[in-house]
């Protein structure tokens, strides 16, 4: 059965070869499962590690991220308040400015 076999010799050779039951294709096809199976239990395996103890190496890296995304976030909060300061003011006193209005003040 493929559940009894080591993770070495599953991925090294094929323990449905040659079983009298099984065709050439069958064989392999069960093979095939058989590695799948196994990679998917070391994968639970490697997931559950990783979950259960963060990875310092990697805290480390996402901290200096972090420190490095702040600096840009503010370089780039400075620069849009530069570009908003060197706009030129707009001439409130021309922006409603209308002829009829103005020659009907004006008499």
């Amino acid at each position: 059965m493929a559940t009894s076999l080591s993770s070495s010799s599953v991925f090294e050779t094929n323990p449905y070869e040659g079983h009298p039951n099984l065709t050439e294709l069958e064989a392999e096809v069960l093979w095939q499962y058989a590695k799948l199976s196994q990679n998917i239990k070391e994968l639970i395996t490697e997931t559950r590690r990783v979950s259960e103890a963060p990875d310092e190496k990697m805290l480390k890296q996402l901290r200096a991220l972090e420190v490095k995304m702040g600096l840009v976030l503010t370089l780039f909060k400075a620069s849009v308040w530069a570009v908003i300061n060197e706009q030129p003011l707009a001439d409130m006193s021309g922006a409603y400015t209308d002829p009829i209005a103005d020659d009907t003040i004006r008499q």
